[in-house]
């Protein structure tokens, strides 16, 4: 017991640290991967919404190839492709040495395309809720379409999409563990790391899942908490 305690102490001689470094790295890259995909998820439902039929189109397409491709093969496609169109074309300036892509660059566009791709079909729900007759009367108090979105429509978006995008949030913390593939050190990469080393696999998964399972804890009470706050005054009816 002692041992196993040692292993996960900070230091030289455990590898709490290595774990703890590898936890910040992947809150760190759940949270900075969120505003990028649901922002993009946004556009994308706007465009699936446009009167324009090119519009329609881009987005069918890219709904359907990034729900339907695996998450592992587009962070492969968006690490080494990627990769390679960005050392072409720093090749292609004539500038001296390389530029290369961040393992965590790299993770938070690729797992950012996914979260777009299905967070766009719960911004697109949330759309349709709204009735028409709010922009109808906006429009009629004098708001153009970018008013009426931001002032009438925005404000209402994250109440009703808040359930739907916590789902999402949710699988996008458990798919950053993908991102241990491309030696990016979260918490997945240190974890076989300390497992092949100590041969403990019970030990250091058993505290992988441990610290998921806290992130999953925590992010479920503060969705719940704001789902709580954006549904003020519409349990009773509307009244405040």
């Amino acid at each position: 017991m002692d041992r196993l305690l040692g292993l996960l102490s900070w230091g030289d001689n455990g590898w709490g640290d290595e774990l703890a470094a590898g936890a910040f790295v992947t809150i760190s890259l759940a949270l900075a991967t969120l505003p990028f995909g649901l922002a993009l998820g946004l556009i994308i439902a706007l465009m699936q919404r446009s009167e324009s039929v090119i519009a329609r189109s881009i987005a069918t397409v890219y709904t359907t190839v990034f729900r339907g491709l695996p998450e592992l093969l587009t962070l492969y496609i968006v690490y080494f492709g990627l990769q390679i169109g960005v050392q072409k074309a720093w090749a292609a300036t004539g500038l001296p040495g390389r530029l290369d892509m961040p393992a965590f660059v790299a993770g938070m566009i690729a797992l950012g395309l996914v979260l777009a791709a299905f967070s766009s079909e719960v911004w697109v729900g949330a759309l349709n809720s709204i009735a028409k007759g709010q922009r109808e009367g906006a429009f009629a108090l004098g708001l153009n379409k970018p008013q009426t979105f931001r002032l009438v429509i925005l404000p209402q978006l994250f109440r009703v999409a808040l359930p739907g995008l916590g789902n999402n949030w949710m699988v996008l913390l458990k798919e950053t563990s993908l991102v241990s593939v491309i030696a990016l050190p979260d918490l997945m990469f240190w974890t076989g790391r300390a497992n092949v080393v100590t041969k403990e696999p019970f030990l250091f998964f058993g505290m992988a899942c441990l610290i998921y399972l806290l992130f999953s804890v925590s992010s479920a009470a503060g969705l719940s908490a704001l789902e709580k706050r954006f549904s003020r005054g519409f349990a009773t009816g509307g009244r405040r």
